[in-house]
């Protein structure tokens, strides 16, 4: 697939590390994405890397994506500037399956950077309320700083037809909300774990632990998807860097249940 040239029509500055561009097609257009697919960033001369979508045009043809620069590629994203263009190949790779949480209550858990791609369920449940339940948000971070989308998330604690709760693993004495892992919140998030289909994404490690608490709550392991990001390269399961047993987490993911992830994600590395 050849990349689709992109104009960066906005930046935000999530955090120091951390950029949201809103970008929009030059001349043609990708195929709408689906909340929790990927796209593949070309930054001409440096190099091209899966980045997950954090935000849909609504058919209008401009995407967000966040971007934290941690290597040469995603260095040059994050220092474009407004009318920069880059190159977009995609949408790849599957989503949050959202229509298999109607009529469940919604129970949406982030870790970090994870909150990013849960972005666009959250906002796609929040356009289309009815069809749930519960909706719950649950969001953990390093410490109040490392926090992203600020501003909406106080505006979505601000409703009455969601319920979100913040934790921190470390923070001053100024913050007020919990402090501790994000499974700690688990107990507190008011569904009916027998019909909730949860959402989950962040560090491997947190997505482990949090699915294999709400499976211990009674959340049926088919209803509990966590999207994984392991060393993506080509987006179309040819290379086979993302690999992780018989799947591949590019073509097959990012986005899994947890029935087919829990043995994989048990098995110690090497």
């Amino acid at each position: 697939m050849t990349p689709v040239l992109y104009r960066v029509e906005a930046r935000h500055q999530e955090l120091a590390d951390t950029v949201t561009i809103r970008i929009a097609p030059i001349a043609g257009q990708l195929a709408d994405p689906k909340p929790g697919q990927f796209e593949m960033l070309l930054a001409f001369g440096v190099g091209e890397v899966p980045i997950s979508i954090s935000g849909l045009g609504n058919g209008s043809g401009e995407l967000e994506h966040t971007i934290r620069s941690v290597g040469a590629v995603t260095k040059a994203l994050c220092t474009t500037a407004v009318g920069d263009v880059i190159g977009v190949r995609g949408p790849f790779g599957v989503g949050w399956d959202l229509d298999r949480a109607t009529g469940h209550d919604l129970l949406i858990v982030a870790g970090g950077l994870g909150l990013a791609p849960l972005r666009p369920a959250m906002l796609e449940a929040l356009t289309n309320r009815h069809r749930f339940g519960r909706l719950v948000l649950l969001v953990g971070a390093r410490d109040p700083g490392s926090l992203m989308f600020v501003r909406e998330l106080e505006q979505w604690r601000g409703r009455f037809d969601i319920d979100v709760a913040v934790t921190v693993d470390a923070a001053p004495p100024s913050w007020r909300g919990d402090v501790g892992v994000v499974t700690k919140l688990l107990s507190r998030a008011p569904v009916d774990f027998g019909n909730t289909t949860a959402v989950v994404c962040g560090p491997e490690v947190m997505m482990r632990f949090v699915a294999a608490g709400l499976a211990d709550r009674g959340v049926p392991p088919g209803q509990i998807l966590l999207s994984m990001e392991r060393n993506m390269r080509c987006a179309i399961g040819h290379c086979g860097h993302c690999q992780l047993g018989p799947e591949f987490v590019c073509k097959d993911g990012p986005v899994f249940p947890w029935d087919r992830m829990e043995k994989l994600m048990l098995v110690r590395e090497r």
